[in-house]
C-alpha cells in the first residue's frame, strides 16, 4: 500500500487534541521526499525589495478575476539553506483551486541581513507588496488571507497579529487578511527552544539573542505571546508529526480559545510534518477546506 492510498481521519476541536491511534505501518513522509516535489515556474516573479532575496512568485487562475490570494511563507527552520520553492508545489496547486498564489522570499538565518528584525520586516513588506500589484494582475485584495507551513507558520501567525503591532518606518502597510492558516506551524518561540522541535538550534539565531536578554523582541515575534490577533485561525498538525510537536500547538489553541479567539486546530490522526504541503497527499483537502473557509471561495 503506498502513502497515497492510506487514508487518516480529520478531527476537528477547538482545544486538546484525543490521543491519536497507532499506525506502526505508517511512513510519514521526509524531508528528502519533500523537496523531490518540483512545480513548474510561476506566472512573474517580482522584487519587492532591493535584495535578491526580496521577491515572491505569483501565480494566477486561468479564470477571470479578481482574484482571491494566498501569502504563501515556506519553512525550512528560518535558514537560508530552505527557500520559497519548498513549498513550490503548493504554490502552484491553488490557481487550480481559483486561488491566486503570492509565494513570498524572505530573507533567513545566513543570508545577510537575515534573522530579527530583518526577516519579519521582509514578511510584512513582501505581503504588503500586494497593494502594488493588485490592479496590474486583479487581485482581490478584500480576500486574502496568510498560509505558512512550519516556521512558515509562524511567520504567517505572525503576520496575522501586525495589526497590533506599532507601525515602523521599515514596515509597509500591512495587508488586510481574512485569516490565517498554519501548517504545522511553529507557535511558540520558547517552546521551540526545546530539543524536541526540530529548529531549537536556530531560534537564539532568528532572534538574535536569548529569551533572558532579548525578551521583548520573543513578545512582538512569538505568536503565542501577541494573542489576541483577533482573526479567524485554522491550524492543521499531523499526530506523527516529529518535527514540530503536536503539544505547541495544542498550547497555542488553548491559549487562544480563553482570548476569545475564532480558531480550530485540525489533527490529522496518521499525518507529519511534510504531507501538509504535497496536494498529491490525502491531507491536501483538509488543507484545501480550511483556505476555503477563509478566504470564502465556494
Amino acid at each position: 500500500m503506498t502513502r497515497a492510498e492510506r487514508r487518516w481521519t480529520v478531527q476537528c476541536h477547538p482545544m486538546n487534541s484525543p490521543s491519536p491511534g497507532r499506525d506502526s505501518d505508517f511512513l510519514p513522509v521526509t524531508l528528502a521526499e519533500s523537496l523531490k516535489l518540483t512545480a513548474p515556474p510561476a506566472d512573474h516573479r517580482l522584487a519587492y525589495g532591493t535584495d535578491p532575496e526580496q521577491f515572491g512568485e505569483l501565480r494566477l487562475p486561468k479564470t477571470r478575476g479578481p482574484h482571491p490570494v494566498a501569502v504563501l511563507l515556506h519553512g525550512g527552520c528560518w535558514r537560508a539553506a530552505l527557500n520559497l520553492h519548498f513549498i513550490g508545489s503548493l504554490a502552484d496547486a491553488l490557481p487550480r483551486e481559483g486561488i491566486a498564489s503570492w509565494n513570498v522570499e524572505y530573507r533567513r538565518v545566513g543570508n545577510p541581513g537575515g534573522g530579527w528584525p530583518g526577516t519579519f520586516e521582509d514578511v510584512a513588506n513582501g505581503a504588503a507588496y500586494l497593494h502594488e500589484i493588485a490592479p496590474r494582475f486583479d487581485l482581490d485584495l478584500s480576500r486574502v488571507v496568510a498560509v505558512g507551513h512550519s516556521a512558515g507558520g509562524h511567520l504567517a501567525l505572525w503576520l496575522g497579529a501586525q495589526k497590533r503591532i506599532a507601525k515602523s518606518g521599515s514596515l509597509a502597510e500591512p495587508i488586510a487578511l481574512r485569516g490565517v492558516v498554519s501548517l504545522a506551524g511553529v507557535t511558540d518561540l520558547r517552546a521551540a527552544l526545546k530539543k524536541n522541535c526540530s529548529c531549537f538550534d536556530i531560534v537564539e539565531k532568528l532572534m538574535g539573542g536569548k529569551t533572558e536578554s532579548s525578551p521583548e523582541r520573543y513578545r512582538a515575534a512569538s505568536p503565542i505571546e501577541m494573542l489576541p490577533l483577533g482573526l479567524p485561525q485554522r491550524l492543521i498538525h499531523g499526530a506523527k508529526d516529529v518535527s514540530v510537536p503536536l503539544k505547541m500547538c495544542e498550547d497555542y489553541v488553548a491559549a487562544a480559545v480563553e482570548q476569545g479567539e475564532d480558531i480550530q486546530l485540525i489533527v490529522l490522526p496518521f499525518a507529519g510534518h511534510f504531507e501538509l504541503i504535497d496536494p498529491g497527499s490525502l491531507a491536501w483537502e483538509t488543507v484545501m477546506g480550511a483556505i476555503r473557509e477563509l478566504i470564502a471561495v465556494s
